[in-house]
């Protein structure tokens, strides 16, 4: 795949620093980049920090499948709402500023993690996770097509792939061991991400920020807009960034409890890794697979996801771990295709001033997704059992998939998505 990113000015025009910023203390392009992917890795490490913890936490006060679901789809919630109002905030303000302001939100959402007492500090914390992450992740992900290497633009989509997965990943591992081998299971990784948080905090202040005086001009808070010019590509991408997100459901809301009670697998470390084949996979496949044409990232994709749903009810119904790990592997490759493919498709068709405020279109629909089903997969599993709802949450994410293969098929381009759009459209 191939996104032209133009440079970005404020990583090589010293004008075009704030004022009181000594040049010395800005960053350039390629640490930009690097502290940008930091960013959106943090989004991912954030959603999946309590992954491990939710069957402590069922223990301990005596919590449903669906006060624990409420718990997760917080979050996501929380995330479409900033969304909702302020989507296109850092196309105005910076993406600097605003990314500051996420990562403070979702320092202090994990603090309560670390602290909590009581189930309504859970439920806060995921607010301000949610607050931060619906803050940040736009603008990162943005912030990574222009500070990309003006001779390597395809890193762009590959490394905001391989960026959530190692979150992803290291939330789950590190999770898993704590739970299983470290004292304070239910606080370590917390303080652990926080500290993380923290640091990507310091670095982010030296990223480049806004020309002086333009800070603000013509924002209002408003629902993020795709021009009508990109709403074809736009929803072809949608969708498939949709199908992946709600994948995070079954891995993040109940993964460790399908592992635990249906698989019968007691030893968290090992659902853990179990579950975080999915993030490495989907790590890779960002990676090897960022030449691939997004027509044909999105089908792969979509097949291999309904594939891996399909095993994952099998492993449920055959209480076998080695066709647990199959799913969560071929999951992985199907989300990783299919996150890829359409950010893609956005990164080809979205000119730079509308960039912020698309990507967070995107981000917004995959969040509701997340919530919507993360609620009813928690209802179900409360009143009908934990095993009805991991075959109804796989069904569901089988049916976006053959969604998106259709919407693929019919709407793009078998070679690219034409040319790279620059100039500003209409809305």
């Amino acid at each position: 795949m191939t996104v032209t990113a133009p440079a970005h000015p404020l990583a090589s025009d010293p004008a075009a620093r704030p004022a009181g910023r000594p040049a010395a203390r800005v960053l350039g392009r390629r640490a930009s980049f690097w502290v940008s992917a930091g960013v959106v890795g943090h989004t991912l490490w954030t959603s999946a920090a309590p992954a491990m913890t939710y069957p402590l936490y069922a223990a301990q006060w005596g919590l449903t499948h669906l006060t624990l679901t409420a718990i997760f789809a917080t979050y996501p919630a929380v995330v479409v709402a900033v969304l909702v109002g302020f989507g296109d905030l850092s196309d105005h303000v910076g993406r600097r500023a605003t990314m500051l302001l996420g990562l403070g939100a979702s320092l202090a959402g994990v603090l309560l993690f670390a602290l909590a007492p009581s189930v309504a500090w859970l439920f806060a914390g995921r607010a301000l996770m949610g607050l931060g992450v619906g803050l940040s992740v736009g603008p990162a992900t943005a912030a990574l097509v222009e500070f990309a290497p003006e001779d390597r633009p395809d890193l762009a989509g590959s490394v905001t792939t391989a960026a959530q997965a190692a979150g992803f990943a290291a939330s789950l591992l590190l999770g898993g061991l704590m739970v299983q081998y470290a004292p304070l299971p239910t606080r370590l990784s917390f303080w652990l991400l926080a500290a993380i948080i923290a640091a990507l905090l310091a670095a982010t202040w030296f990223l480049p920020g806004r020309r002086a005086g333009d800070a603000g001009r013509g924002w209002r808070p408003r629902l993020p807009r795709v021009p009508r010019a990109l709403r074809t590509g736009f929803a072809v991408a949608a969708l498939g960034v949709v199908t992946a997100y709600t994948h995070g459901v079954l891995i993040l809301s109940l993964g460790a409890q399908v592992a635990r009670d249906l698989v019968g697998s007691g030893d968290a470390l090992v659902n853990a890794a179990a579950l975080a084949l999915f993030a490495v996979a989907s790590g890779i496949v960002g990676i090897l697979a960022r030449h691939v044409v997004a027509r044909v990232a999105l089908m792969t994709g979509a097949l291999a996801s309904a594939a891996g749903m399909m095993l994952l009810a099998v492993s449920v119904h055959t209480r076998a771990l080695g066709c647990l790990l199959a799913a969560t592997s071929i999951s992985g490759v199907g989300y990783g295709l299919l996150f890829l493919g359409g950010l893609e498709v956005i990164n080809r068709i979205t000119p730079s001033s509308r960039r912020g405020g698309v990507f967070s279109a995107l981000y917004l629909l995959g969040y509701l997704s997340m919530a919507v089903v993360a609620l009813l997969l928690g209802h179900v599993a409360t009143l009908r059992g934990l095993s009805l709802a991991t075959d109804l949450g796989a069904g569901i994410i089988a049916l976006f998939s053959v969604g998106t293969a259709a919407l693929a098929t019919t709407l793009l381009p078998f070679e690219g998505q034409g040319p790279r759009c620059d100039a500003d459209v209409s809305a």
